[in-house]
């Protein structure tokens, strides 16, 4: 049996894998009573066994590699975050070329019948008959329903008893003054000359207040109110007054010499009795901030009211009052005829009493146009009451679509273009405008101004109420120059003025090249790298070109962006966008 041999262990190790000796008992501190000052502490020698060492140094070294990672960390944010870098990568360059561009307006609209009639019901009745039903087509002349009205047939007997009774009465008519006023302008008579119905025999005039009417920018449209106080002057007589009032204000549309815009302001003043109409005149406004407002030219000063004195029958003279300037008050007597003007009024009777038989006859009422009904709200047997609207008829063979355009595009349509048109299913129509409203509606910032258009619905496909989509070109620019939208810039030069710009490649700097401080606008290309910032003039453009006008010409190479290059052959990379 061989001699087995222990290896040797050594002496290091050995003395690493002998346990360590207990520990002597730790002697216990004499008891302290809570009253007691501690007793300090005494410090024992520590004992650093080969194992604690080992355990400390593997400790060491996990805190310097957690440190090194931390400060990995700190300086890739760093690198990536705070660092400046210089570099914003290649130029990214497109050539100027030549193209067509155009602005256009898009919008909706409601389509209607352009020709729509609706029958009403003249008197209270009752539905005898009735020949048509909603959806029917129907012809002018074809009739509709009848309807028997016993309020008809009493207006009708009362007409017929007014007649008679106009042919028995005997009397006078006689001519008074509606308000008090002055006479002008009085027509000479004498008894016994035959007056005609209808004469003008004089006019009253209301001069204890007179009235200008001047015409002011629409730039003072929202300054100037109804009820407003207004100084009046008649420099003719040297008179001035502060008791002008504002009474009424029509937004018209009145054209100067000049191509100025003004409505109308109406101005009314007390007469202190020295004034009469056809002065000269002018009034001023003052504004909310105390600025005077000014018309654009005086006007001649009016009487308040002015109403002709017109004789309601004919007949022989039998009195008259009227004297011109003489003052009158509303009632009094101003011009008596015979009897002889009832023949007029049996006329105006005669008019009622075929206006009655008209209504009768409505009644029975018959289609006044050509087209479909759409409506029908009546039955056989069913009570009607005057006014109400019974049937409606609607020719749709020629629609109306009306659209709103706003007041930076209105100018571009003009009566008689084509517009085209579309519906939700991609139907096309076309629209010929046919209408255009001169004052616009007032919105949020802008005005819209309706736009009338007919559309040819021979088919039938387009019904009332339907949307309609609207597209129109308003500006086209064909062979002209043409850079991405990118391209142009808007920069602040050394003065601090902005300029709109195109950078163009050029070896020297070119005409109409201006200075920029680059320090302060990083993300555009410097005149080192043979790209100079050239003011340009801009025309029409949309979402990715812009029409150059000048500046820049056909073939030039503009600056778009800067393209990022990843760093360090690794993946990705980026546009910069100056």
């Amino acid at each position: 049996m061989p001699d087995l041999k222990m290896p040797e262990v050594p002496e290091k190790e050995l003395a690493e894998q002998t346990p360590a000796p207990e520990a002597p008992a730790v002697e216990q501190p004499p008891r302290q009573e809570p009253w007691e000052a501690p007793a300090p502490a005494k410090k024992k020698p520590k004992a650093h066994s080969a194992a604690a060492k080992k355990k400390l140094f593997k400790r060491i070294i996990a805190i310097v590699l957690t440190l090194a990672i931390l400060g990995g960390i700190v300086f890739g944010m760093w690198y990536v975050v705070f660092r400046e870098d210089d570099s914003v990568g290649s130029i990214y360059a497109e050539p100027a070329y030549i193209g067509s561009i155009q602005s256009t307006v898009q919008g909706s609209g409601n389509a209607n019948a352009k020709e729509t009639t609706t029958v009403t019901i003249p008197a209270n009745g009752v539905v005898e008959q009735l020949f048509v039903a909603g959806g029917d087509m129907v012809f002018a002349g074809q009739p509709l329903f009848s309807v028997f009205s016993q309020t008809a047939q009493d207006a009708l007997q009362m007409a017929q008893e007014q007649m008679n009774s106009l042919n028995e009465k005997l009397g006078s008519l006689t001519l008074r003054a509606p308000f008090s006023g002055k006479l002008i302008e009085v027509t000479e008579l004498s008894p016994g000359d035959h007056v005609s119905e209808g004469s003008t025999v004089a006019k009253l005039v209301d001069d204890t207040r007179l009235k200008l009417s001047l015409y002011f920018s629409y730039a003072y449209a929202d300054q100037i109110k109804v009820g407003q106080a207004a100084e009046v002057s008649i420099p003719a007589v040297m008179y001035t007054t502060q008791e002008g009032v504002v009474e009424k204000i029509n937004k018209v549309n009145y054209i100067t010499p000049e191509g100025g815009v003004y409505f109308e302001v109406i101005i009314a003043f007390p007469n202190p009795g020295t004034l009469t109409a056809g002065m000269e005149a002018s009034a001023a406004l003052t504004d909310e901030f105390d600025m005077l407002m000014f018309p654009y030219e005086g006007a001649e000063t009016q009487y308040y009211e002015t109403r002709a004195l017109m004789t309601k029958a004919g007949g022989p003279l039998v009195r008259s009052n009227l004297l011109n300037y003489a003052n009158v008050k509303a009632g009094d007597v101003l011009l008596t005829m015979s009897a002889e003007s009832l023949e007029e009024q049996l006329a105006a009777a005669q008019e009622k009493l075929a206006e009655a038989q008209a209504n009768m006859e409505a009644l029975n009422a018959s289609a006044p146009i050509d087209g479909t009904v759409i409506s029908c709200t009546i039955s056989e047997g069913g009570e009607v009451k005057a006014g109400d609207a019974v049937i409606t008829i609607q020719n749709n063979a020629t629609m109306v679509v009306t659209i709103q355009v706003d007041d930076r595009n209105i100018g571009f349509v003009k009566l008689g273009d084509m517009i085209e048109l579309s519906n939700y299913s991609g139907g096309s129509y076309l629209g010929i405008v046919t209408n255009i409203e001169m004052e616009g509606e007032v919105g949020q910032g802008m005005s819209t101004f309706p736009v009338t258009l007919e559309v040819d619905n021979m088919d039938g496909s387009l019904y009332a109420g339907a949307w309609l989509d609207y597209s129109f070109v308003t500006s086209r620019s064909d062979d002209c120059v043409l850079v991405p939208t990118t391209a142009v810039k808007s920069v602040a030069d050394l003065e601090g003025n902005k300029q709109t710009v195109v950078f163009i490649q050029r070896e020297e700097r070119p005409e109409g090249a201006i200075d920029l401080d680059y320090a302060a606008m990083p993300g555009v290309p410097k005149p080192e790298e043979n790209y100079w910032p050239v003011v340009v003039s801009t025309g029409i453009s949309d979402a990715k070109q812009v029409e150059i006008i000048s500046g820049v010409e056909a073939g030039d190479m503009v600056f778009i962006n800067y393209t990022v290059e990843p760093e360090n052959g690794g993946m990705g990379g980026g546009v910069y966008f100056g």
